[in-house]
């Protein structure tokens, strides 16, 4: 074959490959790789590659995708197969629907908190035992001494007042105190709506084992429920199946997830792609999965404050709920206190509340936080999870 002919193939090959490569890069778009920002980092913030503020394993490289760029990608919506499994999209409950079923599960729960009041109240002799028998129950319920203190005192007057003997007249005075205690005036509405700056930026915080991207999921199905659009952002890295557990909630309701390819990549970077993202389409909502982490570990905890901190070079945050087991009782405030000095919690999210949790928790939370309880979550079904409502709650617990 003449050395003319050779060299034109070898000309076209090379242009062909070149023509490719560059379509694929473009197609695919520019990735940030982790733990690279487009904006000025802190001063407090390591530079990239130090090791000290990621959960990269020493020694391991980041994963590549094929055409060798590292970083973040969104979850195709599920009519975007790209050779997975098609998911079928559900349609979430509506909300109103879920607390009439919420509360009819918290009237069957185990809970004893309005009961035992309700019969203690009831008794045709109320002595200096009794008000000892309640003020017990009470704090058997969680409900935090200097609250049960307060709610004690309440009654006695009223007691005194308007006396005790009719059962209706008793659970009406107790639902009024009630009610005063869990405070109905707390703004429990989340911030969902865009905001004049962009989406409406949500994190969502907790220790380990409580439910938090599930949580993140059944609250994707609420906004959902309510037309919001929504971003996922899967951030914690650090649990091998978090990412796809989480991508897996949004696909049910056609939610798209912003997650790392790498095992152990930066969660800050994560966050902040997920938060361009939401910025870049336009969304309503984005949300934020962090990994658990104990409040007494300054490490994890200094590097929750710096997810906030790089997501705030993008947006405000608007939102951040923390994730509480209801059935922790009075550890759940420590690990609050601790959490809400990080990162400034706006608002909790209880899970577990039917079975053996107290009713009493919520008040001490709130009264400890100043915080107010937004959500809860009542079974483990996508769908058990709804706002919280103060006077719902009270009737649940006399019901």
């Amino acid at each position: 074959m003449p050395t003319d002919t050779l060299l034109i193939i070898a000309i076209v090959v090379v242009v062909v490959l070149v023509i490719g490569l560059g379509t694929a890069f473009f197609l695919r778009g520019r990735k940030t790789p982790p733990g690279t920002y487009t904006s000025t980092r802190d001063p407090n913030d390591p530079a990239p590659g130090t090791g000290t503020d990621t959960l990269v394993r020493p020694g391991e490289a980041p994963a590549q995708d094929v055409d060798g760029v590292t970083g973040v990608d969104t979850l195709p919506a599920p009519e975007d197969t790209l050779g997975r499994e098609e998911v079928a999209v559900d349609v979430p409950a509506p909300v109103l629907g879920r607390l009439a079923r919420l509360r009819a599960r918290l009237v069957k729960s185990n809970n004893a908190l309005g009961k035992g009041l309700l019969a203690l109240l009831s008794q045709d002799k109320i002595d200096e035992d009794v008000w000892d028998e309640i003020e017990e129950t009470l704090l058997l319920a969680d409900l935090g001494s200097e609250p049960t203190q307060e709610l004690v005192d309440a009654l006695r007057e009223r007691v005194k007042v308007e006396g005790h003997r009719d059962p209706a007249q008793v659970r009406t005075m107790l639902r009024t105190e009630l009610i005063k205690l869990v405070d109905p005036e707390m703004d429990r509405s989340i911030v969902s709506d865009r905001q004049p700056t962009g989406p409406s930026i949500v994190m969502v915080v907790g220790v380990n084992g409580v439910g938090k991207t599930t949580t993140i999921g059944k609250i994707a199905r609420v906004l959902v429920a309510e037309d919001k659009d929504v971003i996922l952002g899967a951030a914690d890295t650090f649990r091998a199946a978090a990412a796809e557990q989480l991508a897996t909630w949004g696909a049910r309701v056609g939610v798209p997830t912003v997650r790392s390819h790498a095992d152990g990549a930066d969660p800050a970077s994560v966050a902040f792609e997920a938060v361009k993202a939401g910025i870049e389409q336009e969304v309503d909502v984005v949300m934020i999965d962090t990994a658990g982490r104990l409040q007494n570990k300054v490490g994890l905890m200094d590097e929750l404050g710096k997810i906030k901190r790089v997501v705030e070079k993008q947006a405000a945050v608007n939102e951040v709920l923390l994730v509480l087991d209801a059935t922790t009782g009075q550890n759940g405030l420590n690990q609050a206190k601790v959490f809400s000095e990080v990162v400034n919690v706006t608002g909790i999210v209880l899970t577990k509340l039917d079975g053996t949790a107290k009713g009493g928790i919520v008040v001490a939370i709130q009264r400890q936080l100043g915080v107010p309880v937004k959500l809860v979550g009542l079974g483990e079904g996508p769908d058990d999870l709804a706002p919280f409502d103060a006077a719902d709650f009270v009737d649940a617990l006399l019901d």
